[in-house]
């Protein structure tokens, strides 16, 4: 199952090369995964989700109007976190390949199982 978002590199994106900045990716990636969680009605305890694991190899020039498509995926469901997959192309080519970890944490910053409603929501879209 995936979930994908098109974004068009903004002028913010970009830095004084002209090309995006790697941040960028990271911002889209996290984008397209919070129109997951909307999507399948597990939004709400989207900011008890801190990064654990973030990963990109940049593989092609992206620079500023170039229209980009992000491809998420789930890669893992583990008991207290989730991995996701992503690329990031352009024109049909992939720029950038990625990976990030998400843990669900408690009030207390300390990981926890994921809950019953999103451990179903994720698993059921794996397909």
């Amino acid at each position: 199952m995936q979930q994908t978002e098109t974004f068009r590199v903004q002028w913010v994106d970009t830095d004084a090369s002209g090309r995006i900045h790697y941040t960028a990716a990271f911002r889209w990636a996290e984008a397209t995964e919070a129109a997951l969680f909307r999507r399948l009605g597990v939004l709400g305890d989207y900011g008890s989700y801190p990064r654990r694991h973030v990963e990109a190899q940049f593989m092609r020039m992206l620079v500023f109007g170039d229209e980009v498509e992000v491809e998420l995926e789930v890669e893992r469901v583990g008991t207290t976190s989730i991995t996701f997959r992503w690329l990031i192309s352009s024109s049909a080519k992939v720029a950038v390949e990625g990976t990030h970890t998400i843990v669900f944490v408690n009030r207390d910053a300390r990981p926890e199982p994921l809950g019953a409603e999103i451990r179903a929501a994720l698993t059921a879209t794996r397909s």
